[in-house]
């Protein structure tokens, strides 16, 4: 071996074992400078036959180029080692363990209290009662006055509303509706024009609906909110009394818990939009909350100043109306302890309902 020969061979050597130590495509290119750069020790060689004979130049310039294509083969075989190195972290780093169960997506379903709604709903219809429903903004004449509550009556301290900053043709301001009673004054008025003729000829065509809805009042406790769903009920006709009250809900509260173990009692009361009144307590005799009396609802007989402002004439009306907390019906129903677990979103409770 040539002299010669032996220098560009340890020329090779000295690059392959640069280009190994390389841990990096930049520690990489730098020693590729070192050898192929334009100051790099195979473009020393180039230049420096120049100088040589033409014979020479022949055989040194194909051993050069001979060296020059190893050291660049070594240089592409270190390259394709380093991105073979980093697809390999990469592929690790975001490696999917497909022995993990995966993430199922849960379904939804309907909250607590849609579905005591919807049950209350489902029964009074069976029951021939129209649902009805309205603005959650309302005067004060649907809300109060005439609900026989008018301005200034002491009634109306029973009722923390809240009060919108609009006012009405009466001078008084509109309100978030403290309860669903409005609705029935709606009903009923609108009852009242489209059965204008049969009136007229002397006719007591009934009228028969519930009011569910969002109430409001400033309330917030483990049993109340300022926000919560109320249904009302209105039964009027010519001769509606409360024993139809009476057996109207206690086929209500049947259905809706799902037993006949259960008593009905009625506390006499007071509400400005009926007279006589009354609380409505009920009393399961069997479960955890056996033998214990529970307040779900205030009634009456409509009182006929409320029954004159439907438009109706309270000589040929008569009946009943009552209201119910939804949600705490829902709560009786559920086993809930708690109204504001309704409302808090928690994910873990209302999985319970799905």
């Amino acid at each position: 071996m040539t002299a010669i020969a032996a220098d560009l061979d340890a020329l090779v050597h000295s690059a392959e074992g640069a280009f190994s130590a390389a841990a990096t495509p930049a520690e990489l290119e730098n020693a590729k400078a070192q050898f192929l750069g334009k100051s790099g020790s195979v473009t020393a060689l180039m230049r420096g036959m120049a100088q040589l004979a033409p014979e020479e130049k022949k055989t040194r310039g194909a051993a050069i180029n001979q060296a020059k294509q190893a050291i660049e083969a070594a240089l592409n075989a270190r390259r394709q080692a380093l991105k073979d190195a980093e697809l390999e972290r990469q592929l690790q780093a975001e490696a999917l363990d497909v022995t993990l169960p995966g993430r199922r997506q849960s379904s939804g379903s309907l909250h607590p209290v849609s579905l005591a709604w919807e049950r209350i709903e489902r029964i009074f219809a069976s029951m021939g009662f129209d649902v009805a429903s309205g603005p959650e903004i309302e005067s004060d004449w649907f809300s109060f006055t005439a609900l026989n509550n008018p301005p200034n009556h002491p009634a109306r301290s029973m009722q923390d509303t809240f009060y919108v900053d609009m006012q009405g043709e009466d001078g008084q301001p509109y309100c978030l509706r403290p309860h669903t009673s409005p609705m029935q004054i709606r009903y009923a008025s609108a009852h009242a024009r489209t059965h204008a003729a049969a009136l007229a000829r002397g006719e007591v065509p009934e009228v028969r609906v519930i009011a569910p809805g969002r109430t409001y009042r400033v309330d917030n406790d483990a049993t109340h909110s300022p926000m919560f769903h109320q249904v009302e009920g209105l039964w009027l006709g010519e001769n509606v009394s409360f024993k139809d009250l009476k057996v109207t809900y206690l086929n209500f509260c049947r259905d809706f818990f799902e037993t006949d173990r259960l008593q009905l009692r009625f506390r006499p009361s007071y509400f400005p939009f009926t007279e006589p009144s009354a609380e409505i307590d009920i009393q399961f005799q069997e479960g955890p909350l056996a033998g214990k009396w529970l307040e779900v609802s205030g009634c009456g007989q409509v009182h006929p100043n409320v029954v004159t402002n439907m438009g109706l004439d309270p000589e040929r009306y008569i009946g009943f109306a009552f209201g119910s907390g939804i949600d705490r019906l829902a709560m009786l129903r559920y086993g809930v302890s708690d109204l504001r677990l309704f409302f808090e979103g928690d994910v873990r409770f209302l999985a319970q309902f799905a």
